[in-house]
């Protein structure tokens, strides 16, 4: 198998590990503001409850590290077949997707676990 074509390979699997990782994040996410709301809890006082907690921070560190592996491998893909862009200008726009993903959720992560 040439390189094109493991490069190719180990992205498809990554794309679906990924989806699926990031599905059941989503079902969690949106089961736990079902929760809060029905509970009638304010956004202030959700941040109060996941102040500190080890098992917030860990699950959306996994949906943002789920996030930052999935989306790029899109981009890339539509950068090359939809725009015609070389593989090595869709990965490195694919690279700094990445980046800009961590970035972002980590400081969300951040903003809503720690003080």
């Amino acid at each position: 198998m040439n390189q094109i074509a493991t490069q190719q390979a180990r992205a498809w699997y990554v794309q679906r590990i990924s989806a699926m990782v990031l599905a059941l994040c989503v079902l969690v996410h949106i089961g736990v503001i079902m929760y809060a709301v029905r509970g009638g809890l304010s956004g202030s006082e959700i941040l109060e409850r996941t102040r500190g907690s080890l098992a917030f921070a860990l699950f959306y560190g996994v949906f943002v590290l789920a996030c930052a592996a999935h989306v790029p491998v899109g981009l890339a893909n539509i950068a090359q077949e939809w725009l015609g862009w070389h593989p090595h200008t869709a990965q490195i726009l694919s690279l700094l997707a990445a980046l800009l993903i961590l970035a972002m959720g980590w400081c969300a992560v951040y903003g809503v676990i720690l003080p």
